[in-house]
């Protein structure tokens, strides 16, 4: 459903996408997932969903896209942060373009009390605006009351924790850490875990760095983690189970951990996710030299 949504919105039919949203209403999960796919398909044409909103102003499925297709249009324009002293018309039209997303998002919250996603959208606005860690606590408290093991509040959560991005690398691994401790069955939490070490090495790496990625520490707590997630689950594998095989697969690779690095990349079904291989360059690219040095 969704992959036929996506394919309409490219064409400039945006009908399957609210109805896909639709159909999500009251699963956070596979929520989260679709309007994120579909938020950075229409990146440079928001203006669309807008001209739905015209027509429907009590539809909270088309305020939760709205605001998120501004965000992922705001990121976009994010100057480097090495540049910024002399990017600073560019900093200030990115900090606008993010600020056009919180009204959506509140929009859509008011309309949908107990949905959560709405507050994950407003985690990453707070992230992208950097703003004050109290403001971050708070809308981090709504997204996790009304639903505790949202796995993409929980990604938004640890990279607000994150040391790349003003947090502190302890605090951030003690989150990741009782996150897939307390996981329910079949949740792909632990893949918090690699995700950390991820943050970690990256925060402190330069792209003239050279060595492995891994202390031997992290490669073993890594597998831990591995071992500790299951996919059983009722009703079928979860939403982010892809998501977490690309997780575990890229870090398995980097650790030259062949054989389950294989065996969970093998399990993504040709689909990479931003995270973590974002941190090695360009992820699409970045996945399929894996998968072509691991003969996937």
């Amino acid at each position: 459903m969704l992959d036929e949504a996506v394919e309409a919105a490219c064409r400039g039919d945006l009908g399957p996408a609210a109805a896909v949203l639709a159909d999500s209403r009251g699963d956070p999960e596979t929520r989260s997932l679709r309007v994120e796919a579909l938020s950075r398909t229409v990146i440079g044409a928001s203006r669309s969903i807008e001209a739905l909103l015209a027509y429907n102003q009590g539809n909270p499925d088309l305020w939760l896209w709205l605001g998120r297709a501004r965000l992922e249009e705001a990121w976009e324009l994010r100057p480097d942060v090495r540049a910024r002293a002399v990017q600073a018309d560019r900093l200030h039209a990115y900090q606008s373009a993010m600020e056009q997303a919180r009204q959506p998002l509140l929009t859509a919250a008011a309309l949908a009390p107990g949905d959560p996603v709405p507050w994950e959208g407003l985690m990453w606005l707070a992230v992208g605006l950097d703003r004050p860690r109290v403001d971050k606590d708070a809308v981090w408290y709504e997204c996790s009351r009304r639903w505790p093991t949202l796995y993409s509040g929980a990604v938004a959560r640890l990279v607000t924790l994150s040391p790349g991005w003003g947090g502190a690398a302890q605090e951030m691994l003690a989150f990741a850490r009782s996150a897939a401790a307390h996981a329910p069955e079949g949740s792909p939490l632990p893949a918090l875990v690699p995700l950390a070490h991820f943050e970690i090495v990256a925060a402190g790496r330069t792209p003239m760095s050279r060595g492995g990625w891994f202390s031997f520490e992290a490669q073993r707590e890594i597998v831990s983690a591995s071992a500790h997630w299951s996919e059983r689950r009722l009703g079928g594998a979860h939403p982010r189970a892809v998501e977490a095989h690309n997780v575990f697969g890229a870090a398995f690779y980097l650790s030259e951990l062949r054989r389950p690095a294989r065996g969970h990349l093998a399990r993504t079904g040709g689909r990479f996710s931003r995270l973590p291989w974002s941190h090695l360059g360009d992820p699409g690219q970045q996945y399929r030299r894996a998968c072509a040095r691991l003969n996937v």
